[in-house]
């Protein structure tokens, strides 16, 4: 047994269909009394119904949420929350709703409610992705990580099928490289394999019933083991790859993850051979990157990057950013390398 630290997530968890049901007393057991919801363009409707649900403990609807969490917007929020008098944020859908009640959280030290409607996993981690003059970068704060998180399964059932299929595979691409983490533990590895394992199971029941409320449970609670560990252990190349490709090229946030995740796996998959053995028996494959990659186009996730808007003549200047900082990764990565693996993933070719 090697040496290791582990410190357990202080988030608190609420898991059940019809969980919502219960914010307004989660609002006052966090000593709040108006929070203001949060959510996208595309989910205001749905986000009005929370805001009914808190009534007099509703301070207001923001609905400008944007992918990748531009400051610009963080700002409009934070005005939002001063006209308002709001001392708490209720964030409502995915990533980018999430993202925002992290980036007003980190400038305000205010609780968060988190109410996740796809398979992010970014509740339940204390890093803030956010973006400015086109580049990403992260940020770890206590104060980032939200107090509560309501999982209520019933919320999933409406969300399509493709943006189901690359909201999994984002979630999954947490576990993974949680798998082969510098800073991996027993505890993060159980969990990385237990939330690959139902989400393996669960999305392709979803492709052939998106309303099944059992398959869509069991994935909600694979996104939840999978986000867990991302706020547990550091993440590789496979991640640094996204922020890139998201930051500084606007792609779409899960549909990159599941783009670029065969091929990062694959690329360190000689030097972590033994941490990814799991992967390898959860899909009973025995290379994992070609294992992710066939179960990509089996639930019918796209595996090009030129389908999602990527351009070849900006592989290399990616590449370029991608190993402009040097960061942890289970193998060394050069600028060819990349260009290589980003090429192949701009193909859409097999690993």
């Amino acid at each position: 047994m090697r040496e290791f630290d582990y410190q357990g997530s202080p988030a608190r968890i609420r898991f059940g269909a019809g969980a919502r049901a219960g914010v307004a007393e989660a609002v006052e057991a966090l000593g709040c009394k108006r929070a203001l919801v949060l959510s996208t363009p595309q989910q205001a409707n749905d986000a009005g119904a929370i805001v009914n649900l808190l009534a007099d403990r509703a301070a207001g609807l923001f609905t400008q949420a944007t992918m990748h969490t531009p400051v610009e917007i963080t700002e409009q929020a934070l005005k939002a929350m001063r006209d308002n008098d709001a001392d708490c944020t209720v964030a409502f859908g995915g990533g980018s709703t999430t993202g925002l009640g992290k980036a007003i959280a980190y400038r305000l030290d205010t609780p968060q409610i988190v109410i996740p409607t796809t398979y992010a996993g970014s509740e339940v981690t204390p890093i803030l992705g956010q973006t400015q003059a086109g580049r990403k970068e992260t940020v770890r704060a206590a104060s980032i990580l939200p107090e509560l998180v309501i999982y209520d399964p019933e919320l999933t059932l409406s969300l399509p099928v493709p943006m189901t299929m690359t909201s999994g595979l984002n979630a999954m691409a947490h576990a993974a490289e949680a798998l082969y983490a510098r800073d991996r533990n027993p505890i993060s590895s159980l969990m990385a394999t237990e939330g690959l394992r139902a989400l393996a199971e669960a999305l392709p029941r979803i492709a052939m019933a998106p309303r099944d409320l059992s398959a869509r449970s069991d994935a909600l609670y694979g996104a939840w083991l999978c986000g867990t560990v991302l706020g547990t252990v550091g993440m590789s190349l496979h991640h640094k790859l996204c922020h890139v490709l998201g930051g500084a090229f606007d792609l779409p946030h899960a549909e990159t993850h599941a783009i670029v995740l065969p091929h990062a796996i694959d690329f360190n998959a000689a030097a972590a051979a033994d941490e990814l053995r799991p992967l390898s028996a959860i899909f009973g494959e025995t290379s994992p990157g070609a294992a992710i990659h066939g179960f990509a186009v089996k639930i019918g996730a796209p595996t090009a990057l030129r389908e999602i808007g990527f351009r070849e003549e900006d592989i290399g200047r990616a590449a370029e950013i991608a190993t402009a900082n040097p960061y942890w990764n289970p193998r060394e990565v050069t600028r060819a390398d990349i260009h290589a693996l980003l090429a192949a993933a701009w193909r859409g070719d097999a690993p």
